[in-house]
């Protein structure tokens, strides 16, 4: 009879945590439409989304600066914002599981080092290159060394940490380490070297920002982080199961070597396509996961896609906090991250040190 009622107790309580994180998806699908439309109807500018659609519907010619502020400023803008925020935050829960450590984050295996690097290289040794190279990217240099910077240090970490086909968690956490150093004492002979225009540019493109976002830029990020987002829901399963170990893991049927292929390659292509197009931004990684682990659990299955949209709609909400708060000027939108992640992560840390006795 005690095992019967246990038994019920168990199923009642997963229903209630499936019918919480239903709720908890609902809300956050709310709260990114909700924030979609505030990030494209508020500004510096005059331009109103309002009359832009009352025009549409009167039949009338949207105006001039309506066009343009909205369709090739705040839209694009938009686009990027969603996909940015939900790639750093997807990635900080892929890295979390697979590193079993919840302080990980996407930074922890040396993409945004090596993305930092590569945009370096670009901004003080462009003028360097052929003049064909430069006409074939044109403004997208610094993204296309960004993004290619990345992915180098992600296949050099897995070089050093995979041996006998087995990669060693442990070892590319250490090995990411010496990557990061290294990528920041190279990063720093080269800004040793810049003028100041470059080092002005390094500066901002070091604190993040959308400012510069445009559908050139979102059309080439978005393959490559929809496709790594995508790809990292189906390694719900496994991220579960490594959580008990990788040898439990294993005696479930869970690839474990496959899936940790998998999860390396869709963080250091999400990580690196969102670094490549808004610069280097923290904290949504870290802080995103944490946030949702509270309200609906450890379950991957719906934290993957939970991620994805609380990412989306936070780094909207900092993105219009940055347009807002100096207009018409703009704050780099790493500072407003750092500033709201910062105090969250700290509480975050304190609620674990008090309910873990840590």
């Amino acid at each position: 009879m005690t095992l019967a009622m246990d038994h019920d107790g168990l199923n009642v309580a997963a229903l209630d945590r499936r019918v919480t994180a239903r709720r908890v998806t609902l809300a956050l699908l709310a709260l990114l439409v909700f924030t979609s439309i505030c990030s494209i109807s508020v500004g510096a500018s005059d331009a109103s989304v309002r009359a832009a659609f009352a025009d549409l519907i009167a039949g009338r010619d949207i105006s001039d600066l309506d066009r343009i502020v909205l369709w090739d400023i705040r839209l694009p803008r938009l686009a990027m914002g969603i996909l940015v925020g939900a790639a750093l935050a997807v990635s900080g829960v892929v890295m979390q599981g697979l590193f079993r450590n919840p302080l990980a984050d996407p930074g922890i295996v040396g993409v945004s080092a090596g993305a930092g690097l590569g945009a370096i290289s670009a901004i003080i040794l462009g003028a360097y290159l052929p003049a064909s190279i430069l006409a074939w990217v044109g403004n997208s240099l610094v993204a296309v060394a960004a993004f290619l910077g990345g992915w180098t240090s992600v296949l050099l970490l897995y070089r050093v940490s995979t041996r006998g086909g087995q990669t060693s968690v442990a070892t590319m956490l250490l090995a990411g380490i010496a990557l990061g150093a290294l990528s920041g004492a190279v990063s720093g002979v080269l800004v040793y070297m810049a003028d100041d225009q470059q080092l002005r540019d390094l500066t901002f493109w070091g604190m993040g920002s959308l400012a510069g976002a445009t559908w050139t830029k979102a059309a080439t990020a978005a393959p490559i982080i929809l496709i790594s987002v995508f790809t990292a829901q189906f390694l719900a399963r496994a991220l579960n199961g490594m959580a008990m170990g990788e040898a439990v893991a294993q005696h479930m049927g869970i690839p474990v070597q496959r899936s940790k292929n998998i999860a390396i390659l869709a963080v250091a292509g999400a990580t690196g396509a969102a670094v490549a197009v808004s610069g280097g931004i923290g904290f949504i990684g870290i802080v995103v996961p944490h946030l949702l682990r509270l309200a609906t659990g450890p379950d991957h299955h719906r934290l993957l896609m939970n991620s994805a949209l609380l990412g989306a709609s936070l780094l909207l909400c900092a993105d219009m906090i940055s347009r807002l708060i100096v207009a018409p000027a703009e704050l780099p939108i790493g500072i407003v991250t750092a500033i709201l992640g910062a105090p969250v992560f700290l509480w975050i840390l304190l609620r674990r040190h008090g309910t873990m006795g840590m």
